[in-house]
């Protein structure tokens, strides 16, 4: 029998590899948020606080929420006339500002069996996401069409910044995998032109991707959304675990396609996080999921939330009890 992480990692070499069981969402990833990095970027974003990030943006995380938002109106945004944009934008120093924090998340990663489980490192808040939190989503997709010079003069920007982010990370911390986020759609079409993806973001995520690689990094790029147009350039682009895989994307589909090249994580509708949604409910879901998507290779079951768990505490559990009840019916195993 694999260890989770050995298991991780014979679906990682995809038509060659020898995965024992379905993977069980994200219980061979240890996640560790609380380094520097994070704690530059988010740190100040507590529950029940009206906050303000680096880049100036108004954070909303209300006690009944699931967590924080930012809240862009047309009176507070940070960026208001992209042709102005270096008048507004200020990029937080994330190489000469006063980052602490290293010896708690490295004490936190020294308590992980390496050998069983992955160190999991966390970047929130992609380009395209950055992107809104200065002006706004509309103005975001209007202005990538009707001002395409300074857009890429600012998506450039905003790119050398996440660069310099994750090189920071890794070259501090040295995780296993980083899951980066940034959301490039909604639960049925991409925010924009897969052609528009690829002129402003494409290149940016390789160049980020390709250090990450390079220094043995595995990577998770959260976007739970219809990403279906560009598998093929995410694949190409280093990701190598799409985690968030709605099931409104075609995923046999896109199994069939990619033919291991890149892990599908997700499939199972988040319509089951409910207060009320019922242990059947959740069980039928996760089992259609694993059902419809577990013989097809390169997929990892899993909710399909950029960080482990449920919004509802009793929903994640049930979750992974129903994989691992599949993998004792199909593998012998859980």
């Amino acid at each position: 029998m694999l260890t989770q992480r050995e298991n991780v990692l014979e679906l990682l070499k995809g038509k060659d590899g020898l995965p024992d069981r379905l993977v069980n969402g994200y219980k061979p990833f240890v996640l560790i948020n609380n380094d520097a990095c994070n704690m530059f970027a988010r740190g100040n974003r507590r529950r029940g606080l009206t906050t303000t990030d680096k880049w100036g943006t108004e954070i909303l995380f209300p006690e009944d929420a699931p967590g924080p938002m930012p809240h862009v109106t047309s009176a507070n945004k940070v960026l208001p006339d992209i042709t102005e944009w270096r008048n507004y934008v200020k990029v937080p120093d994330i190489i000469g500002g006063t980052l602490t924090g290293w010896e708690d998340c490295l004490a936190s990663a020294a308590q992980v069996d390496r050998k069983k489980q992955f160190v999991l490192g966390f970047m929130g808040t992609g380009i395209f996401e950055q992107c809104h939190y200065l002006m706004g989503f509309e103005d975001t997709l209007m202005n990538l069409l009707a001002e395409p010079d300074d857009m890429h003069e600012l998506v450039d920007t905003i790119a050398e910044y996440r660069f310099n982010y994750a090189k920071t990370l890794v070259d501090n911390f040295h995780p296993d995998v980083i899951v980066s986020h940034d959301d490039w759609g909604s639960k049925e079409s991409l925010f924009m032109k897969p052609e528009t993806w690829r002129e402003y973001f494409k290149e940016h995520y390789r160049r980020i991707y390709s250090y990450m690689h390079d220094n043995g990094v595995i990577v998770m790029h959260h976007s739970d959304s219809y990403c279906e147009p560009i598998v093929e350039d995410m694949a190409e682009i280093g990701i190598d675990i799409w985690q968030g895989a709605l099931p409104s994307n075609n995923i046999p589909k896109i199994q069939d396609l990619l033919q291991g090249r890149m892990v599908l994580m997700g499939g199972i509708d988040s319509v089951i996080d409910r207060i009320d949604s019922t242990e059947e409910e959740i069980r039928a879901e996760v089992r259609r999921a694993c059902n419809e998507y577990g013989k097809g290779g390169g997929f990892i079951p899993s909710i399909t939330y950029g960080t482990p768990g449920s919004i509802f505490p009793h929903v994640n559990p049930i979750i992974e009890d129903e994989v691992d009840r599949y993998n004792l019916e199909h593998y012998g195993i859980a």
